[in-house]
């Protein structure tokens, strides 16, 4: 159990390392544009990888909200079984107001889970319309099962 939360502490620093990095067009200045939510399927990982479907909803910070769905990836070290989740980001970009869909897009960045029972993850991601909007956790992922995961992570949203 303590080499899992090690584990999972490396996973987030890095990402936070990962955002550090991100060329300046994707970090710039940042403002909060509202939060997006995520109910994630449950299912089995097979030692490399993951995918899981995902039905999103984006609370603008204008008030207005927007239906997205996809899927979230993983490459690297992922092992387990895990039930449904809720995954929720904070949407930063250079303008508090987004136009309609501009969360559509491919996401990529660290990520990070441990989920002996009752466990969490963390998932820094940068993407969207031209690679200007930021994803960054506000409450790690919520999840029950059994299940170890580090490397990439990979969103890709649509509208419905």
């Amino acid at each position: 159990m303590k080499h899992l939360r090690s584990l999972l502490a490396a996973g987030v620093a890095a990402a936070a390392l990962a955002v550090s990095a991100l060329p300046a067009g994707a970090q710039g200045a940042r403002v909060a544009a509202g939060t997006l939510s995520c109910s994630v399927a449950p299912g089995v990982s097979f030692v490399f990888g993951s995918t899981r479907q995902v039905h999103c909803i984006y609370y603008g910070a204008n008030g207005i909200a927007e239906r997205y769905v996809g899927q979230i990836d993983r490459w690297g070290v992922d092992v387990g079984y895990t039930n449904a989740a809720t995954m929720m980001w904070a949407v930063l970009a250079g303008t508090s107001t987004l136009p309609p869909g501009t969360l559509a897009g491919n996401y990529a960045g660290v990520s990070a889970a441990v989920t002996p029972g009752i466990g969490g993850a963390a998932n820094v991601l940068v993407g969207g319309s031209n690679q200007t909007v930021s994803l960054q956790p506000v409450s790690v992922e919520g999840n029950t099962g059994l299940n170890l995961a580090a490397g990439i992570g990979a969103l890709m949203l649509r509208r419905p």
